[in-house]
């Protein structure tokens, strides 16, 4: 392992390379990253990036929001089967159809799509949100405009609440956060009595009932900040969120909630990366990020929401 990391370090080096790496990745290549973070944080991290290359420890969506801000750089994914559950339950072409029909019935409306989404959904979009920015989109949108959100339903539902503005919600949801297990939430919640419950909004709403907060991954960091005696945290979001907690404030005890099917949940997409793929892109070159005919317009989306 340390040979594996020593090799990745002189790589990094002598290719010029910027390693950018999400929340939900291992803790062993968040620990090797420049730059870690949510979705926005790393969008705004890749818009500055200097050095030649650019390697996206995330999944597709990440990196093409990474080229597409920073389109003269070299971007590297790891693995390029690392997709999202979200990003596949919308298709461009028939998220199209169906702002198509929208318009064929008189409905005025803007689209907000999360940033869990391709860059051709992002291109027919009004405006890309992501948990640490979306409240503040939607209050945004003219009252007079409804609002279609797309793709995750939970997130949409959980913004209806905290907005007060309906919307015609698409049928999407996170794998990861879906199958959590409000009947082991609970048990949990017995065995860490006075614990706190911090859940991500991609939650569906029975496990966000039963929270004491809710809010996006660097929301979580902030909220574990503001404690400074040791306190129980049961953690409802992506396993390895847990590694980014512990390592910034090792006072507290973190319990993962369970899922359904497993005693914690973590993203198969996410784990496609690997130090072996790390070091071998590096080494390689591959797999290459390349610009498409929609980044043009889903950047002109992604930098007015974003980075403006």
């Amino acid at each position: 392992m340390l040979d594996l990391v020593q090799e990745i370090q002189h790589l990094k080096k002598e290719k010029n390379a910027t390693i950018l790496a999400h929340y939900y990745q291992e803790g062993d290549i968040q620990d090797l990253a420049d730059f870690t973070g949510d979705s926005l944080k790393l969008a705004r991290a890749a818009a500055r990036v200097e050095t030649e290359t650019i390697v996206f420890c995330g999944v597709h969506f990440m990196a093409e929001t990474a080229k597409m801000l920073n389109p003269r750089k070299r971007v590297l994914l790891p693995d390029l089967k690392a997709g999202c559950s979200l990003a596949e339950s919308c298709p461009a072409k028939k998220l199209q159809r169906y702002q198509e029909m929208l318009r064929e019935n008189g409905r005025r409306f803007q689209t907000v799509t999360y940033i869990n989404s391709t860059a051709a959904v992002k291109a027919l979009s009004d405006w890309v949100v992501t948990s640490g920015n979306a409240e503040e989109i939607i209050r945004r949108v003219p009252v007079d405009n409804e609002i279609l959100f797309v793709p995750d339903r939970h997130l949409g539902q959980y913004l209806q609440e905290v907005t007060g503005r309906p919307m015609i919600l698409w049928d999407g949801a996170c794998i990861v956060h879906e199958i959590f297990s409000v009947r082991d939430l609970l048990e949990l919640k017995k065995k860490v009595p006075g614990g706190i419950t911090i859940a991500h909004p991609e939650c569906p709403a029975n496990i966000r009932e039963h929270s004491d907060f809710i809010g996006g991954t660097e929301a979580m960091l902030k909220l574990v900040a503001e404690y400074a005696e040791p306190r129980d945290f049961l953690v409802a979001t992506e396993a390895n969120m847990l590694w980014q907690l512990q390592s910034k404030f090792p006072r507290h005890r973190y319990h993962p909630v369970p899922g359904i099917s497993c005693a914690c949940n973590k993203c198969p997409h996410m784990a496609l990366n690997t130090l072996e793929k790390l070091r071998d892109c590096l080494a390689s070159g591959t797999p290459e990020i390349t610009w498409e005919p929609e980044f043009a317009r889903a950047r002109e989306v992604v930098e007015r929401s974003l980075l403006n």
